[in-house]
């Protein structure tokens, strides 16, 4: 059985670029063993249906992928981020904004939405990435139930959605505008340069420690001097300093000088 797993490792790197190996292993492991068992499959064989049937391996990928998001999630570190790291931002004529692991486009969405309080859209664009294109469809499509946007001030949502259904809202295309979504691997891909800011969170507690560790200082180059990263509430980089980092608060470091 561990055999038949090394095997499907290589197969799935081989057909989605992803590497399992940079993930922990019991916690993905018991997730692709539930769809496995669902479809009555071994390693093997799940390798051979989802190389066979294109709607399979979707599933796959958007099963493997961690895609749990919301807007304005964490209230309290948005409020760092608008109070310590917009105002330095703003000013920059033509600032650079990337948000990474962006799920179904809750957080670039939320980017949007707070820079729209000091700056005209027209001024706004965000780079967001994933590695699921089901989720940067959902993204696209900017369609989402009202459990995403409980924690959104509560002007946001009178301003930028159109309330579709008892349970769901449609974002303003005004603000769809001002994102440009794209595929993205953080473990194999290259990352945008010249950031002002890298908005990356509630992803990398997935991976284990050496492979968070080569995304941090993929990030750090891929900032600007002084540009900043906003992590997760349950991420922090152990000793900023060693990789480029100071902190600015809680789950914020900057690039030094």
């Amino acid at each position: 059985m561990e055999e038949n797993y090394e095997y499907f490792k290589t197969q799935i790197l081989r057909l989605t670029s992803i590497d399992l190996n940079a993930y922990k292993e019991g916690q993905m492991r018991r997730r692709i063993d539930t769809l496995i068992q669902k479809h009555k499959c071994n390693y093997v064989t799940y390798v051979n249906l989802i190389k066979s049937d294109k709607a399979k391996f979707e599933e796959f990928v958007n099963f493997l992928t961690i895609n749990v998001s919301e807007f304005w999630r964490n209230p309290e570190q948005w409020k760092v981020l608008e109070e310590k790291v917009l105002p330095d931002i703003i000013k920059i004529p033509s600032f650079k904004i990337w948000s990474a692991a962006c799920s179904t486009g809750d957080e670039p969405y939320s980017l949007v939405m707070l820079l729209s309080r000091y700056l005209p859209l027209s001024r706004i664009k965000i780079i967001a990435t994933d590695i699921d294109k089901q989720v940067l469809e959902k993204a696209r499509v900017g369609l989402y139930h009202e459990k995403s946007l409980k924690g959104l001030p509560k002007e946001f949502i009178a301003k930028y959605f159109e309330k579709k259904t008892e349970t769901s809202y449609q974002i303003s295309n005004d603000i769809k505008k001002c994102v440009e979504f794209k595929e993205h691997n953080l473990l194999k891909d290259p990352y945008p340069n010249m950031c002002d800011l890298i908005v990356c969170r509630n992803v990398l507690i997935y991976f284990t420690e050496e492979a968070k560790d080569e995304i941090y200082v993929k990030f750090n180059k891929a900032l600007k001097p002084g540009g900043v990263l906003f992590l997760g509430s349950t991420e922090q980089i152990i000793q900023p300093g060693n990789i480029g980092f100071g902190a600015i608060s809680s789950f914020f470091y900057q690039k030094k000088n």
